[in-house]
């Protein structure tokens, strides 16, 4: 399924400049609608500021600015102002948008108290792509998919196939250590190629001990400039105890993640 409708919940610090970058790329990409949301704090008075924003990247990237899309022959965007739960809006705004652009976390945060990302991941049903903390030159021209074999996996390597259909090239991410029961990546292949999808695979191994530092070197030595990969298919409270992939690649991914649960 082509993406055509895209959420960006916006703020106004230097993580969403990027999150903007990426969310118009990826409109432009798709001729897609972006639908900026901006959640004012109590207390806050940055509606202007994220308006101005907002306007300033739209011009940058050629989006038209209009309440809805009209045509399927143009990128659009436009913005809103919606007082609540930043948590709650956002995760029901994404249940009916194809992508949730969120943006990747300052210096010094920590992603695992994403309150935004995790409603999304765990409350809409529908994939997120966290942006880098540096706008992508490209996205979506080498697309690497990592496979464990879980439900989550498999849903990742759904919801990219549209990518993966244009892209360059494909490359499916394994390794001993992170795969479960479940299906092969061969098995993977397979399946991608009778959707036309013509994806090699690399077995990565651990950098220093990490099989999400593995993933992320398996993944830049491809080039990738989108990975799609399933979230916390152990639990989440595990994860932050112990940590793991998914961890691991919030915290230090420096390319776009698309991530489904």
């Amino acid at each position: 399924m082509a993406i055509r409708k895209i959420l960006l919940p916006l703020a106004t610090n230097s993580a969403s400049e990027a999150a903007l970058a990426t969310a118009f790329m990826v409109a432009n990409r798709w001729k897609a609608h972006v639908t900026a949301v901006h959640i004012p704090r109590k207390g806050s008075d940055q509606v202007s500021v994220a308006r101005s924003l907002f306007e300033q990247f739209a011009a940058r990237h050629d989006v038209v600015i209009q309440q809805e899309a009209i045509r399927l022959d143009q990128a659009s965007a436009n913005f809103s102002v919606i007082t609540g739960r930043e948590e709650d809006v956002v995760a029901q705004l994404a249940r009916l948008a194809d992508l949730t652009v969120v943006p990747h976390p300052e210096a010094g945060d920590d992603i695992s108290s994403s309150g935004t990302l995790h409603a999304v991941l765990f409350d809409s049903g529908r994939p997120v792509l966290i942006s880098p903390p540096m706008a992508p030159v490209s996205i979506g021209t080498r697309v690497c998919v990592a496979w464990n074999g879980t439900a989550e996996s498999a849903e990742s390597a759904l919801s990219a196939i549209p990518w993966m259909q244009q892209a360059e090239a494909v490359r499916i991410l394994s390794a001993e250590g992170y795969q479960r029961y479940g299906p092969e990546a061969s098995e993977l292949a397979a399946y991608l190629a009778l959707h036309g999808i013509n994806a090699d695979i690399t077995t990565f191994q651990p950098l220093r001990g990490s099989l999400g530092s593995g993933l992320l070197r398996a993944g830049r030595l491809f080039g990738c400039d989108l990975l799609s990969m399933g979230a916390y298919s152990h639990s989440r409270l595990r994860q932050l105890i112990l940590g793991g992939v998914t961890q691991h690649v919030l915290e230090n991914s420096d390319l776009p993640v698309m991530m489904t649960r």
